[in-house]
């Protein structure tokens, strides 16, 4: 049964809209946003995640594409021109997209927009069924691209999608999307935001996204900066595909025949460099795909970011000074025990000192080793049958502290990043020829602390970061000679983020987004498939900071159909 909204979700703000409030000199009053009310009983894709919190100014909206049809692996382009009637400056921009699939067997497939080879969104797509021709939104906050915006663009639109028969398989489902931009007018308390000057793209030979097979593969970009770089920041987005794409399953290479697995251990990393020297770290989020493991887990309601990949960034201001001295430099990003393989897109956003046309600085310090070194433990004992059961655990742990400096015209301006990135995976094994149970835990876990002495952002900023996933894997053949699999999932994205400013104050803010899922599929002894048992999955996704806003929404799903909506029970417990 749906509930009704509390006033604590008609009180809905997004952590961005927060942070401009309580950070910015320049704050923007949001148009604060209920989501809308999802359809009981619809089998088409949805999220708990709100909209993305609007100015009270009316955008002028700028159409990239419509109806474009995806039925290929050709790129699809198309043409940008700026709003004549909101000539800027603006107070957000924001990305919207809207797909369709028609019904019919297809896969999930890869989904990546660009402009001006900047990629402005990425995620994946639902799968269709006979019956079933999913529809789904999507929308971000994309005002730090507000530099490419400013000017005429050619755009990408990446969707590799076959359609025709492959293997005596009829894949007939064709990908539709739409996709625009919403410009809001800086005007009266919606002052304009506080934007990047450059944005370079970070991106492979093709201008898109880059093939990482191996952890020696990079993707570099060269960079020309102007020499008054003051802030620099890199969004960055790692992918798995192919044997890559169920990683947090893998497991020593020589174990993998064996367990039935993949190869290169369930330990994945993101590494960034600066002139080949190390300049930080990105965790890879655990994304599952709406055909991951089983597609029945997913229908409703898809994993964490499966549609909507969130950017990470790494903040590389201690290295402004360096990449202001006139010279070239680069940058590039690998993944660590990558194995065939990840896909890679970042943008560098670069922030200048507008008082003075050359700034001063250096590399204060960097123990950032060049790899991580994760440790492996192995406890899988081998019996007739043969059986192999047991533990494997792979474990990493890194500390490291980054400083630089810059000259600017407001004075010198310090910045440190001090992070503990941790990894830990453990997976329980009982394998033989009729039962194949893979059980794995794993977290990710990133604390960061980022301290700026001097300029207009002095202050500090905590993050804590962390990736929980545990997912319960049992294949079973009955002795009738009929069999099943069954599915647990439990997947969050959590953060918890502090910011102490003298100029600004404090500000705390926390999210929970969190997916539950479970299913078993079951075939008959002559391989004939008998249909999901059991399907039901719950997501929920909470937002609260320190200046009163608080966002909840539960939703859930059954038979592939959902449910119930709840929203801003959580709001109301803790008296928001």
């Amino acid at each position: 049964m749906k509930a009704t909204p509390s006033p604590g979700v008609l009180r809905l703000a997004v952590a961005a809209a927060s942070l401009s409030i309580a950070f910015s000199n320049a704050a923007v009053t949001q148009r604060l946003i209920v989501p809308p009310t999802p359809q009981i009983g619809s089998s088409n894709p949805i999220t708990a995640e709100p909209p993305v919190s609007r100015p009270n100014t009316k955008p002028c909206v700028v159409e990239l594409f419509q109806s474009l049809a995806f039925a290929d692996f050709n790129t699809k382009t198309f043409n940008y021109t700026p709003p004549s009637a909101c000539p800027g400056p603006w107070s957000k921009v924001v990305f919207t997209a809207d797909f369709t699939v028609t019904a019919g067997r297809q896969f999930d497939r890869t989904a990546a927009f660009y402009l001006g080879h900047a990629n402005i969104y990425y995620g994946t797509t639902a799968e269709p069924r006979s019956i079933l021709s999913p529809s789904w939104h999507v929308e971000r906050d994309v005002t730090d691209f507000t530099p490419i915006f400013k000017s005429t663009q050619s755009g990408e639109a990446n969707i590799g999608n076959f359609v025709g028969v492959s293997g005596g398989v009829t894949y007939n489902g064709i990908i539709y999307a739409n996709a625009a931009l919403e410009f809001y007018p800086a005007s009266g308390h919606d002052a304009a935001a506080l934007t990047p000057d450059i944005v370079v793209p970070v991106n492979g030979a093709g201008g898109d996204a880059g093939t990482l097979n191996d952890t020696t593969s990079q993707i570099t970009q060269s960079l020309n900066l102007p020499t008054n770089v003051e802030r620099v920041y890199l969004d960055i987005i790692a992918q798995s595909q192919s044997g890559d794409e169920f990683w947090y399953f893998c497991v020593p290479s020589e174990l993998a025949s064996n367990l039935e697995s993949c190869g290169n251990t369930a330990f994945r990393e993101t590494e960034v460099a600066i002139d080949g020297q190390p300049a930080g770290v990105a965790p890879v989020y655990p994304w599952i795909y709406t055909g991951g493991i089983d597609p029945y887990l997913w229908e409703p309601i898809p994993g964490v970011q499966t549609l909507d990949f969130k950017p990470y960034r790494v903040d590389l201001t201690p290295f402004a000074g360096l990449l202001s001295d006139g010279n070239p430099h680069s940058v590039a990003i690998s993944v660590f025990n990558a194995n065939s393989y990840f896909l890679a897109t970042a943008n560098l956003l670069v922030y200048e000192d507008h008082g003075r046309q050359k700034v001063t600085g250096g590399l204060l310090s960097n123990t950032l080793g060049a790899a991580p070194t994760p440790v492996v433990t192995e406890n899988i004992s081998t019996s007739a049958g043969p059986t192999y059961t047991g533990t494997v655990s792979v474990a990493s742990n890194r500390k490291f502290k980054i400083s630089g400096y810059v000259d600017t015209s407001h004075g010198r301006v310090e910045t440190t990043v001090e992070q503990s990135v941790d990894f830990l995976s453990t997976q329980t094994f009982d394998v033989n020829a009729n039962t194949d149970i893979q059980n794995a835990q794993q977290t990710s876990t990133v604390d960061s602390r980022i301290t700026t002495r001097g300029g207009p952002f002095s202050g500090t900023i905590e993050k804590h970061f962390s990736y929980p996933l545990t997912i319960d894997y049992a294949f079973v053949v009955n002795p009738d000679g009929s069999f099943s699999q069954t599915t647990t999932s439990n997947q969050k994205d959590l953060l918890r983020e502090e910011r102490s400013s003298e100029k600004f104050g404090e500000y705390e803010s926390k999210l929970h987004n969190e997916v539950n899922a479970t299913d078993t599929l079951k075939w008959d002894a002559n391989g004939n498939f008998l249909g999901p048992f059991g399907d039901a999955t719950t997501q929920t996704y909470r937002f609260e900071d320190s200046v009163g806003h608080c966002y909840d929404r539960t939703l859930t799903a059954a038979a592939k159909q959902l449910v119930s909506v709840t929203d801003g029970h959580h709001c109301e417990d803790d008296g928001h």
